[in-house]
């Protein structure tokens, strides 16, 4: 789509949220806080299965009550700003679902009662009887930095490195291309699931709102025939009706944790050599996101159809990630940001940040489609790109960021993701990793620690 037709296409927007004063921004503060210490409080799940004792916080208790990978690595970042002995089990109990070959899985079903229902719900092969056979962005070693970096227990950080060692080689051996790009075999492997920047590849653009979540339940069950009978975590779909994809951001969350890995092992025992392979690897990713994926036209990062080898050009939050990461120009960074970050007719809504810009056709803010990640905005991209600015000496619009999404969800609680226009909830109630928010007020020191204090009376 051509700039002047992604102007026209896009909708008027509220009028953005005014400042805080002191006492409401306060006010604000608590109330977000109360929410997510309550979410994190509910979702809090312990028992023993197979022999293995287990402690973690379920996504959502009625939509997602089992242990998710990425959503676990959210939890344990939250839990580090109030419960640091919980922020480690929440690490350790995820790594009890490593493969001997390194292989982590999305889904952790430890509770047996509920196995027959994810298989249905979510359309998974089990894998080793109990987890499932599909990958999620792997937020594991920034989980683990920011754990270890609280609790400052050294001999927990080297219980836990050898399991992330193992999972990041698992993730180059079986899914780098020689660029070093990981490639993703399902859509639902990006974390991203229903974004409309996989309906081309999926055969289902241009259907019509109301249809959107029955097409792709559809398309991702006949996605699933294209795999062979003997499939494998490193399975690709095979066929012309297969997908093999470049995600911007899964990539650039791979390479971030790269990064993180690599100054974990550097501090530690394992020393300067360890650490410098996984640097390696984190610049080479970050290269070759530039090589690959960055269009200097539009000045965003797009994903690439690797049955194709062609850019998707469908501007969403994952067009913006790699700000994230340091070996990225920052001429180009510096774009991605004032272009489309910051611009009030894409991303730079009343309630940041929308998962697909406000000015694309397929623009979803109200939750019409009941599909996610198509224009509603989330805590967890938002926690990400909060980083981003920061590290590009963007403090004032890092600041504001963080400050709306408070707002938001003190307005509306722990939900799943909000409408950018006016912080409605939509999705999942008890909304685990929204529970960000936490980081976000303790990074920018906002008062709210009083109400953890009241909690915990």
């Amino acid at each position: 789509m051509t700039p002047a037709s992604r102007q026209a296409a896009a909708p008027r927007a509220a009028a953005a949220p005014a400042s805080d004063t002191a006492g409401s921004a306060s006010d604000t503060a608590r109330a977000a806080a109360a929410h997510a210490l309550g979410t994190l409080a509910a979702n809090h799940r312990t028992g023993t299965d197979r022999g293995l004792v287990y402690d973690f916080t379920c996504p959502s208790p009625d939509s997602y009550p089992f242990q998710w990978a990425w959503d676990s690595s959210y939890h344990a970042i939250a839990l580090s700003r109030v419960d640091p002995r919980r922020a480690a089990a929440e690490i350790d109990t995820l790594l009890k679902g490593i493969a001997p070959d390194g292989f982590l899985a999305h889904m952790l079903l430890w509770q047996e009662n509920l196995r027959a229902r994810a298989t249905a719900d979510f359309r998974i092969a089990l894998w080793n009887g109990w987890t499932s056979i599909t990958l999620a962005p792997p937020v594991l070693a920034r989980a683990i930095e920011r754990v270890h970096a609280v609790n400052g227990d050294d001999a927990w950080l080297a219980s836990v490195l050898p399991g992330a060692r193992a999972f990041f080689d698992w993730l180059h051996r079986h899914r780098a291309l020689p660029d070093g790009l990981l490639a993703i075999h399902q859509p639902d492997e990006s974390g991203l699931d229903s974004s409309s920047k996989y309906d081309e590849a999926l055969g289902i653009a241009g259907t019509p709102t109301a249809e959107v979540s029955a097409r792709w339940h559809q398309a991702m069950r006949d996605l699933l025939e294209h795999y062979e009978s003997g499939r494998r975590p490193d399975s690709a779909p095979t066929g012309s009706g297969g997908f093999r994809w470049v995600d911007v951001l899964f990539n650039t969350v791979y390479a971030d944790g790269l990064a993180a890995l690599s100054r974990l092992l550097a501090a530690g025992s394992a020393g300067e050599p360890a650490a410098q392979v996984y640097a390696a690897r984190s610049r080479q990713v970050a290269d070759a996101l530039v090589a690959r994926c960055w269009d200097e036209d539009t000045g965003a990062f797009f994903d690439i159809d690797l049955r194709t080898g062609e850019q998707q050009r469908i501007l969403t939050a994952s067009s913006l990630f790699p700000i994230l990461l340091e070996q990225v120009p920052d001429r180009l960074a510096q774009r991605v940001i004032d272009e489309h970050l910051l611009n009030p007719a894409q991303f730079w809504l009343p309630h940041p940040v929308p998962s697909v810009a406000a000015d694309e056709p397929t623009f979803d803010p109200h939750f019409e489609t009941g599909a996610i990640f198509r224009g509603s905005s989330w805590v967890n991209l938002n926690w990400y790109l909060y980083g981003g600015l920061r590290s590009r000496g963007r403090h004032e619009a890092a600041r504001e960021l963080a400050h709306r999404t408070v707002r938001m969800t003190a307005q509306s609680g722990m939900r799943e993701c909000y409408d950018p226009l006016t912080a409605a909830g939509h999705g999942a109630s008890s909304f685990g990793w929204s529970s960000l928010v936490l980081d976000l007020m303790g990074a920018e020191d906002m008062a709210w620690q009083d109400t953890a204090a009241e909690a915990d009376a």
